[in-house]
């Protein structure tokens, strides 16, 4: 299935884009390039891209091995260079995970199994920028509500 995505101007540099699952996207940047920071910047998206893709991965995974997971988030940080493009020189990836009893080996498992063969953002981004990775484990009693997964 070809992948599309539609992108309209809303003014300026604010645009709105949707792809084949036809949820629309607000894109936006600083008032110094013509923006009103509207929403989050492309390169923005591209870690929530490579977040999500990697975060859809994991969670099935360790779901899939009965892993006692109660929440989840991650943090994602990359570098650019000063230069045009200012494209990504390196990118970190944390996988935080809330439960007791959580395995660290099937942690690693899922965490490497989405990084070397599912998550194709990630594939796409670590052939111009290499891309590691960490985690922690953290007791349950360190969740707050809003990270709690739902079942």
């Amino acid at each position: 299935m070809a992948k599309e995505v539609v992108l309209k101007q809303v003014q300026g540099i604010t645009f709105a884009a949707k792809g084949n699952s036809n949820h629309w996207v607000i894109m936006d940047g600083s008032p110094d390039l013509g923006g009103s920071l509207a929403g989050s910047t492309p390169k923005e998206l591209l870690l929530m891209a490579l977040a999500g893709c990697t975060a859809t991965d994991v969670v099935p995974i360790l779901k899939k091995k009965r892993t006692p997971l109660q929440g989840f988030e991650m943090n994602v940080k990359a570098n650019e260079r000063e230069e045009h493009p200012r494209i990504f020189t390196d990118i970190h990836v944390e996988y935080v995970f809330y439960g007791d009893g959580i395995n660290p080996s099937d942690v690693e498992r899922a965490i490497e199994l989405s990084t070397t063969k599912y998550c194709s953002v990630s594939a796409i981004l670590s052939a111009s920028a290499p891309i590691t990775h960490s985690y922690r484990i953290e007791p349950i009693s360190k969740l707050v509500p809003e990270h709690q997964t739902a079942s």
